[in-house]
């Protein structure tokens, strides 16, 4: 039998289905892989004893023939998910001692179904960042290496915990968010599958807010089907929530049928983006034959508004941001840095709770939504979000999904471009677009770089065609044949 913790999901689910092994068993193999990955920062918290007490009750349900659809299995949570007792802090100096009393709506779905928390893992600082190095518990390695060379790499952000953890081989999944990137583009820098659903489809409740418009929760694993298996137990209306969207929740997994004979694929000419190099031009084409092979129809296709995106998205998120984070003033919960008057309380505690990266969106945030200057910035880009949507909408029109890369490049060395904001957020230039239209997407490994590196393809889809999306990308997975291993894994 292979690894424990080298099965995919849905080989652990029907294991201890068939009492091949036990729910403890499990648990025991990936608090172990827990603690040797512990050098890779992937965790904030651990909580053995809570994966072990629930490991038990699982396998007490399994003996009785009344396993649930996620019985025993282990997941690492991202740290932006309130779980009750458990500290949830956004991975900020802010929420340090913050312990809810209460669980977040998804992760309240994953329990029900049967999982088991192994602990929660790091992420930028309140989801501001594409590296994971904005954490006030340090930054994420990627468990990648690129040959040659012994240079540390970031994991991606602002999920960067969640796809370390997974590419590791410390979980057989964990939850993610994006808000404009933050489940794909980590997926694509390690190596995994990560997909974000359609905005609505999951609630929000429960999850540290960042941007209310766009953050949407979404799964991470080693493959499509196991994607599929967590999202459905993750989705759901939740009443809690004024943007949980009233929807049926399909069998995500039945809709891997293999088969994708007739899907028009649209192929975004924007997406061809100045200074992409070739090799991932040479491997967004090989997608393209990849499923031009298994019968889809590859259509050109234009979005129009894709070279505004970017800006537009960093004025929303700033702006909405800015208001979120009014919240934390040390007066109600979080830290409190005492102070001679009430203004200087709120200085001292916002000035010594935020990192840098928030400090500086909270400010863009204010000034976009200053008497000034609403209209000329923060009323334009919501009219441009509104011309994005149309576009996609439009495009959907002639195709079924759109094919674009995920990222612009591999994984980059932990250190770079901290100091240069605008080559940071241009990680995000290929995710952003689908955030703002609320489109689902998923990123599925492709192919290595010169370096050695994973990249990764998205695939688009039309909103709450979930199904569509994760038929095309388990085709595009059975083509890539992504085997690869990282060196933190090889090397075990």
């Amino acid at each position: 039998m292979t690894s424990p913790t080298h099965m995919t999901l849905a080989q652990a689910r029907d294991a201890l289905a068939k009492r091949e092994m036990s729910a403890r068993e499990l648990a025991e193999a990936h608090l172990a892989a827990v603690e040797a990955a512990r050098p890779l920062n992937a965790f904030t918290v651990e909580t053995p004893e809570k994966a072990l007490s629930m490991a038990e009750a699982s396998d007490e349900r399994l003996a009785k023939g009344e396993g649930r659809p996620l019985e025993g299995i282990p997941l690492g949570i991202k740290d932006l998910f309130c779980t009750e007792g458990v500290a949830s802090t956004a991975g900020s100096r802010m929420l340090k001692d913050f312990k809810p009393t209460y669980e977040s709506t998804v992760t309240a779905n994953l329990w029900r179904d049967g999982a088991v928390l192994l602990g929660k893992l790091n992420m930028d600082e309140f989801a501001m960042g594409s590296s994971n190095m904005t954490s006030a518990y340090g930054g994420v390695e990627n468990p990648w290496r690129a040959e040659g060379s012994d240079k540390k790499l970031v994991a991606g952000g602002s999920s960067g915990g969640s796809a370390a953890a997974v590419a590791a081989r410390c979980a057989l999944g964990t939850t993610g968010t994006d808000t404009g990137g933050s489940i794909r583009q980590p997926a694509a820098f390690t190596g995994i599958v990560g997909m974000k659903p359609t905005y609505g489809r999951c609630s929000r409740w429960g999850i540290v807010s960042f941007a209310s418009s766009l953050d949407q929760a979404g799964p991470m694993a080693r493959s499509v089907r196991d994607c599929a298996i967590l999202l459905r137990s993750m989705s759901g209306h939740d009443p809690k929530d004024s943007t949980s969207i009233e929807q049926p929740v399909p069998d995500f997994e039945k809709a891997l049928t293999g088969d994708i004979r007739g899907l028009k694929v649209g192929i975004p000419k924007e997406y061809r983006v100045d200074g992409m190099s070739e090799e991932l031009e040479r491997l967004w084409q090989q997608g393209i034959d990849w499923l031009r092979a298994a019968g889809a129809e590859i259509i050109d296709i234009s979005l129009p508004h894709t070279s505004y995106a970017l800006p537009t998205y960093y004025i929303v998120a700033s702006a909405e941001a800015s208001s979120n984070l009014a919240r934390y003033d040390g007066v109600r919960y979080g830290l409190r840095v005492e102070g001679d008057s009430l203004d200087e309380m709120y200085e001292a505690t916002r000035g010594a709770g935020f990192g840098r990266e928030v400090k500086r969106r909270i400010l863009i945030g204010t000034y976009v939504l200053s008497a000034g200057y609403y209209d000329a910035y923060y009323n334009k880009a919501r009219q441009v979000r509104t011309l994005i949507a149309r576009d996609f909408g439009q495009a959907y029109e002639k195709v079924d999904v759109i094919l674009t890369p995920t990222t612009p490049g591999p994984a980059f060395p932990m250190g770079e471009k901290m100091d240069d904001p605008i080559a940071m957020y241009l990680n995000d230039v290929f995710t952003v677009p689908a955030s703002l239209a609320g489109q689902p997407a998923i990123s599925v490994p492709a192919g290595l770089s010169e370096q050695g590196l994973p990249l990764g393809l998205q695939l688009i889809g039309r909103a709450f065609d979930e199904q569509t999306v994760l038929r095309a990308a388990g085709v595009l997975e059975e083509a890539a044949q992504f085997t690869a291993e990282p060196a933190f894994v090889a090397g075990a």
